[in-house]
């Protein structure tokens, strides 16, 4: 899901082009160093020297350094796996099926390590749990709030308050990847997990007429 922005020689001219590329390579540069090693163990010094920019360019873009810097790199992967969730979630015809594809894509999504790393390892402590909470919120609670409200619409969820329920749904996500993220034998987590989060979802649906 992840494009490394492109070379010096390919990018931009105009002053907004590169601005814009100059942002891309030190997005870039900093999410491929947190992933490697974590937020505490990285400095800016490395983040500029692989971005190809200069300090000077780091603080004009981030004017708060690295930790602007780390938020930006959680925003763009936050994006993408909303954005990859969906499309897996769409691709069903039931709205209830949709629902549930997208709850194991979600954990799909965090079970990969740079997901593991800079979002679930390193957020909360890097920005605070509420900042980290709110950004998870503003892209991925929406999508999930669609899909209920979408299967309620069709008869194939209880009906209840969709906001309310895609609060639960999400955080029982998120709780699920920490617990396979922190596990011993991840991929055994993982088909528990789902499983669980299934059997939740189960425990939703509408009766059928």
């Amino acid at each position: 899901m992840h494009v490394n922005p492109p070379p010096p020689s390919d990018r931009p001219r105009t002053k907004a082009g590169q601005r814009e590329a100059t942002t891309a390579a030190l997005i870039s540069a900093a999410r491929e160093l947190f992933a490697e090693r974590g937020y505490a163990d990285v400095g800016t010094e490395e983040i500029v020297a692989r971005a190809g920019v200069t300090r000077g360019a780091l603080y004009h873009h981030f004017k708060h350094g690295k930790e602007e810097l780390f938020r930006a790199v959680l925003v763009e992967i936050n994006a993408e796996t909303v954005r990859h969730v969906t499309d897996l979630a769409l691709a069903q015809a039931d709205p209830w099926e949709a629902l549930a594809a997208g709850a194991d894509a979600f954990l799909d999504a965090f079970a990969a390590p740079e997901v593991q790393r800079i979002v679930l390892v390193d957020a909360a402590s890097v920005l605070g749990w509420d900042v980290w909470r709110a950004i998870d919120s503003d892209q991925g609670l929406g999508v999930v709030e669609a899909a209920i409200q979408r299967a309620i619409d069709a008869g194939r969820l209880i009906p209840q308050p969709a906001k309310a329920l895609a609060h639960v749904v999400l955080g029982a996500i998120s709780e699920a990847a920490m617990v396979v993220a922190q596990a011993d034998d991840p991929v055994a987590a993982r088909a528990e997990m789902g499983a669980t989060v299934r059997r939740l979802l189960e425990g939703l649906r509408a009766p059928e007429a």
